[in-house]
């Protein structure tokens, strides 16, 4: 089955060439031009990796990435024309997965799309696994994780997890009691071939902190380990 990406951007020479060499990478691929019609055509096409401007009409990027995310867990590429970190900070903080600057190469661009289909597949395949193994569930107090059906239990209630999220909590329950480095963190839960950087993990972790943590400003459960990284105590 081809796998289908949507092209956001407003400059049509660029949306027309990364159209151009999508389609001769085999991919099935719509485009928009503006944050409204992106949205509508997220509806109708259903594409499993979006590529998105951030400086777009009618709705910028950032503000289709947060609506977007509210229901649907879509690989988001954002592009930024800006060489400012704090662009790339808020597309990693509202939910994008990986991001540009722009002018950026071919061969770069077409690398970070395969990188975040490749594990959107792998993502798939666990699931599938994970479903045909024997149930297993991880508690802790009064948090449990039910890896058969990728759900997660607090306080007598289900959580609402971004994938990411869920796959960073089962890894910090699975290894409960140890420090875990950004960097372990970021090959085991976003893959190896992961460019957004620690910083990424750092906003993961406050996101589970605000739906875990009694205090999320003072939390009992992830704690920070200076100069070591992440520690799961239950």
């Amino acid at each position: 089955m081809q796998e289908k990406i949507l092209i956001v951007e407003d400059e049509p020479s660029l949306r027309e060439t990364l159209a151009y060499n999508l389609n001769r990478q085999g991919y099935l691929v719509e485009v928009a031009a503006d944050g409204q019609a992106a949205l509508a055509q997220v509806k109708n096409f259903n594409p499993d990796l979006i590529v998105l401007d951030i400086m777009l009409p009618l709705l910028d990027g950032f503000e289709v990435t947060r609506i977007l995310r509210q229901e649907k867990s879509t690989p988001i590429l954002i592009l930024t024309a800006r060489d400012d970190e704090i662009d790339r900070v808020i597309g990693l903080e509202m939910g994008a997965d990986d991001y540009l600057t722009k002018p950026f190469g071919m061969r770069e661009f077409l690398a970070r799309v395969k990188a975040l289909l490749r594990r959107v597949r792998l993502d798939r395949d666990e699931m599938e696994t994970t479903q045909s193994e024997d149930k297993e569930i991880l508690s802790s107090q009064d948090l449990s994780v039910d890896t058969t059906r990728h759900e997660v239990m607090f306080a007598g209630k289900v959580l609402r997890l971004k994938p990411k999220e869920y796959e960073l909590l089962l890894f910090l329950v699975r290894n409960k009691g140890k420090v875990l480095s950004r960097d372990l963190i970021l090959e085991r839960v976003w893959g190896w071939d992961f460019s957004g950087g620690s910083r990424t993990v750092d906003v993961h972790v406050r996101w589970l902190r605000e739906k875990i943590e009694v205090n999320p400003a003072t939390p009992s459960r992830i704690v920070t380990v200076r100069g070591g990284g992440y520690r799961f105590d239950g």
